[in-house]
């Protein structure tokens, strides 16, 4: 493996800084409803924004991203392959948790009901599960909607067609097994487990239960490197199921640590231990988020791989810090005292950040947060405004605030 370039023991000056300007319960230092309000507050700006666009709203198109030059959403249409039109109506169901606004409740209703043809339809992908769960697995844990089950049940349903007994995991792009040179699994399908592990526990097969453990089996045993950083791209033989090679596709090189990559992960094993309480995945999600955090920067904002040479010039990536805020917040409460605590220390420095005015959106747009990276390699939303920091923004913040209720 090349030499990496971390930023040696800055990760770990700045957490314990961060946690000695604080005692105690570090969260009491933090304003989650402040922070709620003003993710209210833009939700109310991205609806009358919506609502002023010719013909009105147009429930079938979702906010995806706001450019760097540009002050208003870029919306992208409900289809099979946008991967990202589930978390808009996640953002409004979490709203409407936080709120209670009927009005709200009903925009959320709206947005999401564009998705439910994808429900009848074979999985065109793995982020069937981004798509489903993050829209109609919060509609129905607030409203219990049958219709919402049953079109969580059918996603699940689909999604496990992809599954592979051979290698022991889901396809994750099958337009892209010639470009791989074979099966392909990506780190961000972790995120897709929870709908398969949610369905064999409210109504679906119990095989997905099995296909979701097997699937973050092999991903725990071929996906990584012995320093625990990952891999965006596992490559199987098809026939075989024999690892081929371990690859990137959006990350700096083949053996760098690109940072949501590295996100996806840490999230996605928290809910495997979560529904399985197996101690191994409790003990390797750990490690996994420890080599996250041991290097990180001063502000707890991830640059957008943490091996760009570019670095400290390089582009940041929000979304990455949004989505391990939420999964430490989660994971705290798993681990010993000691360990929860460090975590929670660490996701709540995070939400801080990105809750100051470096990277608040404030007046300038309607998003939440700025300085995230979609695709770096593809020159795909650099330094934007995206709709996934937004959305596991808006859930880590209700997390910390239910946290302590």
């Amino acid at each position: 493996m090349k030499t990496r370039n971390w930023l040696i023991g800055i990760g770990l000056v700045c957490l314990t800084a961060c946690a000695d300007t604080k005692s105690g319960d570090v969260s009491g230092r933090f304003d989650a409803d402040e922070a709620l309000a003003y993710c209210d507050a833009q939700v109310r700006r991205t609806l009358d924004e919506l609502a002023q666009r010719d013909g009105g709203v147009d429930y079938t198109m979702m906010p995806r991203n706001i450019a760097d030059s540009t002050s208003h959403w870029y919306c992208s249409k409900v289809t099979k392959d946008e991967w990202c039109a589930g978390f808009w109506p996640g953002i409004l169901w979490y709203d409407y948790e936080y709120t209670n606004d009927p009005a709200i409740r009903q925009e959320a209703e709206k947005f999401t009901a564009s998705l439910e043809y994808l429900t009848y339809e074979p999985a065109y992908d793995h982020d069937l599960g981004f798509l489903m769960f993050c829209s109609y697995g919060n509609g129905y844990r607030l409203t219990r909607n049958e219709s919402y089950r049953q079109a969580i049940l059918r996603s699940a349903e689909a999604l496990s067609a992809l599954f592979n007994p051979k290698v022991g995991t889901m396809l994750s792009w099958p337009r892209n097994v010639a470009m791989f040179g074979g099966h392909n699994t990506i780190m961000d399908n972790m995120i897709n487990l929870e709908m398969l592990f949610w369905a064999a526990k409210n109504g679906g097969d119990k095989k997905l239960y099995d296909m979701a453990v097997s699937h973050a089996d092999t991903t725990m045993k071929y996906h990584f490197r012995p320093d625990y950083t990952s891999y965006h791209v596992a490559v199987y033989d098809t026939l075989t199921g024999e690892f081929v090679k371990g690859v990137t596709h959006q990350g700096y090189d083949d053996n760098s640590m690109w940072a949501r990559g590295q996100a996806w992960a840490i999230y996605g094993y928290t809910v495997v231990y979560r529904e399985t309480k197996e101690p191994r995945f409790l003990d390797f999600v750990q490690k996994v988020a420890d080599v996250y955090l041991e290097h990180l920067p001063d502000d707890y904002v991830p640059y957008w791989d943490f091996n760009d040479p570019a670095i400290p010039y390089a582009p940041r990536d929000a979304s990455a810090a949004c989505v391990v805020a939420s999964a430490l917040l989660e994971l705290s409460g798993y681990v010993s005292p000691e360990k929860g605590q460090e975590y929670k220390k660490a996701a709540v420095c995070m939400l801080e950040s990105l809750s100051s005015d470096k990277y608040r959106s404030g007046k300038s747009k309607p998003a939440f947060l700025l300085h995230s990276t979609g695709n770096y390699p593809s020159h795909s939303e650099i330094d934007a405004a995206i709709i996934y920091a937004d959305y596991y923004y808006i859930e880590a913040l209700m997390r910390l605030k239910q946290m302590k209720l």
